[in-house]
Parts: structure tokens; C-alpha cells; sequence
């Protein structure tokens, strides 16, 4: 009994830290990016990359851990949404955005930025409230359907920044190669492929999502803590 309650202790103690480290980078990647617009307007939207790509590639690669998490039961998600929600933001991230500058220069990229990080600077706010039993009815209903106008745009401008990033990599040849056998790889043509898999992915991971959604708000009510 004791070792249980230290181990929940410890569990928590951690995912506090977890989820207080994402909902900080999150909160300081949105507050850039309104103050600079506000402050530069449409300019700030073509340096957003610059400006806090770093940042963001910072969070998105912590926000692996997630996979850990369930996988070893600090986390009571499941890994396959959650899997493919993480994938196609490293592969937008690290592989469309990151290896072409031109594409960095984009107003999608903006715009992709605003939405991921509104969506997780709300997640995360929940997810630490949760673990130290705090929870509130605005927040819970907030976290559990915001995403339902957003995660459909976000898909959208993904598959927008995929659509823009293909000239680039047909001249550049980034990513394509030749194999043995006279085989080779043309990155173009894997993009294109991903373009079907990212919205076969979106209807997965929303059906999935609005699911636990009805679960949570069905079930809120009577768990819900008054404060």
C-alpha cells in the first residue's frame, strides 16, 4: 500500500513537471506569435519559422515521451490516435518544413503553428490540472471540443504546407535516392502518398477522439470537483 501511494505520488510529481514544461513552451510559442503579428502584422507571418521554429521543434520532440508514457502505463490513452496524431506533426515538422527553406517562408506555416499550439496549450492545461485533481467544467468542455473545428484545419494546412513543399523537393531532390537494382526512391511521389494517408489518419484519429469525448463529458458531472 505504501509503495502504491508513493509510485502514484511520483507518477504524478512527474507528469505535473511533464505537462507544466509543454503547457510553458506552448503558452510562450502562442504569445510570440500573437505579439509579433499585432506588432508587424503580415511580415511576422513569413519569419514565424525563424522566430520560433527552434522552440517548436523543441516541444514536438519532448512530446514523443507521450509514446513512452503509454506504453508503460503512466498514461491511460491509447497509442495508435495518438501515434498518428504525433506522426504527422514530426513529419510536417522535421521533413516538409525544416529540410526546405522556401517552404519555412510560407504563410501555411504560420497558420499550421497558430493551430498546434492552441490546441496543445489548452490539452496541456487540463492534462496538469487533472493530475493534481482539479477540474473545471469550462476547461474540461474547452479541451474536449476545441478540437473538433480545429484538427480538420490543421490536417488541411498540413496537407496544404505537403503541397507547396513538392516543387522544392522535385528540384531539389531532397530525400530522393538511388537504390541498388537500378531502384530508386522519388520523394515527391512519397509525399503524394502520404497526402491519402494523412486523411485516412484524420477520420481515425477524429472518430477516436470524439469518442472519448462523449465518454469524459457523459461521466464529468459527477467526477467534476467544486472549488
Amino acid at each position: 500500500m505504501v509503495f502504491s501511494c508513493i509510485y502514484r505520488y511520483r507518477k504524478n510529481a512527474y507528469l505535473f513537471i511533464y505537462y507544466l514544461i509543454q503547457f510553458c513552451g506552448h503558452s510562450w510559442i502562442l504569445t510570440n506569435m500573437t505579439v509579433r503579428f499585432f506588432s508587424f502584422g503580415k511580415d511576422s507571418m513569413v519569419d514565424t519559422f525563424y522566430a520560433i521554429g527552434l522552440v517548436m521543434r523543441l516541444c514536438q520532440s519532448i512530446s514523443l515521451l507521450e509514446l513512452l508514457h503509454i506504453c508503460v502505463g503512466i498514461e491511460s490513452n491509447h497509442l495508435l490516435p495518438r501515434f498518428l496524431q504525433l506522426t504527422e506533426r514530426i513529419i510536417i515538422l522535421f521533413v516538409v518544413i525544416t529540410s526546405q527553406e522556401e517552404v519555412q517562408e510560407k504563410y501555411v506555416v504560420c497558420v499550421l503553428f497558430f493551430f498546434w499550439n492552441l490546441l496543445d496549450m489548452v490539452r496541456y492545461t487540463y492534462s496538469m490540472l487533472s493530475v493534481i485533481g482539479i477540474s473545471y467544467a469550462v476547461l474540461t468542455w474547452l479541451s474536449q471540443t476545441l478540437w473538433m473545428p480545429i484538427y480538420p484545419l490543421c490536417v488541411l494546412a498540413e496537407a496544404f504546407a505537403v503541397y507547396q513543399s513538392l516543387p522544392y523537393f522535385e528540384s531539389f531532390g531532397t530525400y530522393s535516392t538511388k537504390l541498388p537494382f537500378d531502384l530508386s526512391i522519388y520523394f515527391p511521389y512519397v509525399l503524394k502518398i502520404y497526402l491519402m494517408m494523412l486523411f485516412i489518419g484524420m477520420y481515425f484519429t477524429y472518430s477516436h477522439l470524439y469518442s472519448e469525448r462523449s465518454d469524459i463529458l457523459r461521466v464529468f458531472p459527477i467526477k467534476k470537483k467544486k472549488m
